[in-house]
């Protein structure tokens, strides 16, 4: 008698690493992330600290997607990225399935390019934002529509399997027939992938204090109308939307957001950098001295540090989840968090479902389309839904 073969073990779960490199030669107006002027020595004490930083870290696992961000990753000098790059590929087990690098047009030079093809980047997103000149200077970006075009032409020269391009919509003076004159050039290059992100205005910023002070304006039905035109010209150019905002060819979604998306597990180096990591969600303080200080004690992902509870899992897994075309499959959620809140759970459910923001079909739950367009309310809606004393009450394991 034959022996019965085991079942086939499950392949382990994706692990991320994000790096965030936090070098800017300036400031954009919309910008809210950590950033600070390069020098030297910064970069030196940055690059010194990542590894330091890596070395505390428990790697259990292999890496098995890479993403830099920043910031300005590609504003590093080609010695310098090498160098972040072999410090990456020493957690890799051996090469990463999908490894990218934020790009601007300016800082896209064939020397820097190089580098990042040797090191295995097999993904550059290219930050154009617009191809206007009065929109880019209106965003405070440093670079013309001609650097656009020679940054994207030296990318494919380089040979990158995977292209991005992202561009910004709803912009200060930008009316349907600018943002559509913006996609056309877009196309024109041919991409693999398009994020196309509606702008935002976020506290601390410049364009915040405009909008306080009354010199831009929000236009929600102008956002609305931008939103569906976007994704009927991107659908029609073969491009197909699995995110809110993001648009790939077959075989070009960005991977390591997708795993993000689903609540994998991902490790964030560098200042301001997010983890998601054995146990534990946190952030490295948002300043380059005191993130080394940080590292030198042997401390990381110190603030805002919470415990990965299934009810926040799932919670987050809802919120980001139905970003996604895919949606959520539900019985597979169940299945990786038993111990959440499963009748507060359904509960939301049905009231999505109930309002016409989301239709439920053999387990996966998808936004309509009125509700792709109040994403960022439906989320906002979910936040602390599982998590709050009430969630817990009655809950546990499923039956």
């Amino acid at each position: 008698m034959s022996e019965i073969a085991p079942p086939p073990a499950e392949p382990p779960a994706p692990l991320g690493l994000y790096a965030h490199v936090p070098f800017c030669a300036s400031t954009c107006d919309f910008c809210a992330f950590y950033q600070t002027e390069p020098t030297a020595e910064g970069i030196r004490r940055f690059l010194d600290g990542v590894a330091a930083e890596a070395g505390l870290v428990g790697w259990q696992s292999p890496v098995t997607t890479v993403f830099w961000g920043g910031g300005t990753p590609g504003l590093l000098p080609p010695p310098d990225l090498r160098r972040l790059g072999e410090t990456v590929r020493a957690r890799l087990g051996g090469r990463a399935v999908e490894w990218t690098v934020e790009i601007t047009p300016a800082s896209a030079t064939e020397a820097r390019l190089a580098v990042l093809r040797e090191i295995g980047v097999t993904r550059i997103s290219l930050g154009a934002q617009s191809f206007r000149p009065e929109l880019l200077e209106a965003l405070g970006r440093q670079h013309s529509r001609e650097q656009i075009f020679r940054a994207y032409d030296r990318i494919r020269a380089a040979g990158f399997p995977s292209v991005n391009v992202d561009l910004m919509f709803a912009l200060p003076g930008q009316d349907e027939a600018a943002w559509q004159a913006d996609l056309g050039e877009a196309l024109a290059l041919a991409p693999d992938h398009l994020s196309t992100y509606c702008l935002t205005f976020e506290e601390d910023t410049k364009l915040w204090v405009k909008l306080s002070q009354g010199k831009v304006r929000l236009d929600p039905a102008l956002e609305a109308n931008l939103y569906e035109a976007t994704w009927a010209r991107l659908e029609a150019a073969g491009y197909a939307q699995y995110e809110i905002s993001n648009f790939a060819r077959p075989g070009h979604a960005c991977r390591h957001n997708l795993d993000t998306w689903r609540m994998h597990e991902w490790i964030g180096l560098g200042p301001s950098a997010a983890s998601q990591h054995a146990g534990w969600r946190g952030q490295n303080p948002s300043d380059l001295d005191r993130w080394l200080a940080g590292v030198a004690q042997g401390e990381r992902m110190g603030e805002e540090r919470v415990a990965l509870t299934p009810a926040l899992l799932v919670e987050d897994a809802l919120v980001f989840g139905l970003r996604m075309n895919a949606g959520v499959d539900l019985p597979d959620v169940r299945r990786r968090f038993p111990g959440a809140p499963w009748p507060a759970v359904q509960a939301a459910v049905e009231r999505l479902v109930d309002g016409e923001l989301a239709e439920e079909s053999g387990g996966i739950l998808q936004l309509t389309p009125r509700g792709r367009l109040l994403a960022d309310a439906v989320g906002v809606e979910l936040l602390g839904v599982f998590t709050s004393p009430a969630a817990g009450r009655g809950s546990g394991e499923p039956g």
